[in-house]
């Protein structure tokens, strides 16, 4: 009998419905992640559950409203389109499972799912590029609870993040000419933000200027987020190509004051003002479409940069289920099985 492997292909999350009972159970458990906001117990339950919740659910409820599809929300959509891509290009001795890390399909049920159909070994794929705590990081520490708390037997190996994989980079790059951006006045490489104390974090001691993130990527910073969002900016450019000057490295979705800059929409402010027209967005932090592309690059940002004086801002779609990307990942996901 052939060994099963359980592929766990995990994201972030999405609301069971667009619904703000639905919008608000999904921040509490999100937003009230340790690793997501960094605050004692106490102060963070009242943080998220008083004021967070409460406030933001509707108006998120009103964002996925508008990008809601008949099949569901995009990401789990994307997520499960990838899946299914994955499935079969990794054949009968696979099982490939869509598996979210607050919300539906939760990475417990998967896990016990895939515990008694005689799975031999687990394969977990946190989706994120770039490291980050509050991700990565995050997925992997819920994983290594749920096997230990199920007792399972079966073997475990993380894929690491992928950002500077050579197929990822290929094929996020094929994307991104496919729009010919050398028609465009400038490119953005918008990432999700972060705060500033959770990225140095990964270099105690030193803060990114002394560690030389936006630069290089070394030993010294190979866990902070804010250089490896920089180390793919910097692949992605010179796979396109794009001149050092016809680019610049941007982080949207801040919700506190001291996150990494340059926040996207100043940025897009910045542009329009010195008389750019035609602008081309990319968001190499996302490998699936989801709200934080679909509606914050593609709907808000758009008219943002619009009402300052601009004509267009494309945004290029992300990687999805793009054969290239199915390609790249099942290379991955094989390597990582014969460890």
């Amino acid at each position: 009998m052939q060994s099963q492997i359980a592929v766990l292909l995990v994201n972030t999350g999405t609301p069971d419905s667009p619904r703000v009972y639905d919008v608000r159970r999904y921040l509490r458990e999100f937003l009230g992640d340790k690793r997501v906001i960094n605050l004692p117990w106490l102060f963070r339950k009242m943080l998220v559950n008083l004021i967070i919740a409460p406030f933001r659910g509707p108006k998120s409820a009103k964002l996925y409203e508008q990008i809601w599809t008949s099949e569901g929300s995009p990401l789990l959509v994307n997520s499960k389109n990838f899946t299914i891509a994955m499935q079969q290009t990794l054949g009968s001795n696979y099982r490939a499972y869509t598996a979210m890390r607050y919300g539906n399909p939760s990475m417990e049920s998967v896990i016990i799912d895939a515990s008694g159909q005689g799975i031999t070994k687990f394969i977990l794929v946190p989706l994120y590029p770039q490291y980050a705590d509050s991700t990565t990081g995050t997925i992997i520490a819920e994983f290594n609870r749920l096997i230990k708390k199920h007792n399972t037997t079966a073997k475990t190996t993380i894929i690491e993040p992928f950002f500077n994989n050579p197929k990822f980079i290929r094929a996020f790059a094929e994307k991104i000419k496919a729009h010919n951006p050398q028609e465009y006045d400038h490119v953005i490489f918008s990432f999700h933000g972060l705060p500033v104390k959770q990225t140095e974090r990964m270099h105690p001691g030193l803060t990114c200027q002394q560690a030389n993130c936006k630069n290089e990527f070394n030993k010294v910073n190979e866990r902070c987020y804010y250089a490896s969002c920089h180390a793919t900016a910097r692949l992605l450019s010179a796979a396109i190509p794009l001149t050092e000057d016809s680019y610049t490295v941007s982080f949207q979705s801040r919700l506190g004051m001291n996150w990494l800059k340059p926040y996207t929409d100043e940025v897009l402010k910045e542009k329009a003002a010195t008389g750019a027209k035609k602008m081309l967005i990319v968001s190499p932090a996302f490998v699936a479409d989801c709200l934080e592309t679909i509606y914050e690059l593609g709907i808000e940002y758009n008219h943002l940069f619009r009402e300052h004086g601009g004509n267009e801002l494309k945004m290029v779609e992300s990687l999805n289920n793009d054969p290239r990307w199915v390609d790249a990942m099942k290379e991955m996901i094989i390597s990582s099985s014969l460890r």
